[in-house]
């Protein structure tokens, strides 16, 4: 594909080519481009809402405020509620505490993946149990 028809597939996808798309060199747009359309735009195993919800928090990680309001008003195309954006935000932020925390502090890695790996055992076992008693439980009538 030439650069013209990429630029002609980004305004039949966007409705336009934005600005800042057009500044892009021809190569990154079309290399842009080409992991937008096969990827992010595309169905995969992520649904597209929870793409943007990702993105929501990516940008609030990155102080982005571009990809904020692009990745917010996106998410509400897909049928994102406030509720769930205010929540993808909240994950962000409690993600990055931790993070800025655990890399300050420069805990070790091996000790932080061998607590994590307990941790995640447990849970499993806490599940499990929770499950065989949900089912040794007489059903409502």
């Amino acid at each position: 594909m030439n650069i013209e028809q990429t630029r002609r597939e980004i305004e039949q996808k966007l409705g336009q080519v934005p600005g800042w798309m057009a500044q892009m060199p021809d190569g990154a747009l079309e290399g842009f481009w080409a992991n937008a359309r096969d990827f992010w735009l595309a169905d995969t195993q992520i649904p597209g809402k929870y793409k943007e919800l990702i993105g929501i928090a990516l940008a609030g990680a990155t102080r982005c405020r571009y990809c904020a309001l692009f990745h917010t008003e996106i998410a509400r195309v897909y049928g994102a509620t406030d509720a769930e954006i205010a929540e993808a935000s909240a994950m962000a932020a409690t993600t990055m505490a931790g993070s800025t925390f655990i890399n300050a502090q420069q805990i070790d890695y091996d000790e932080f993946r061998r607590e994590t790996m307990e941790i995640v055992q447990y849970v499993k076992n806490q599940s499990m149990a929770q499950t065989q008693t949900d089912s040794t439980r007489p059903a409502a009538h």
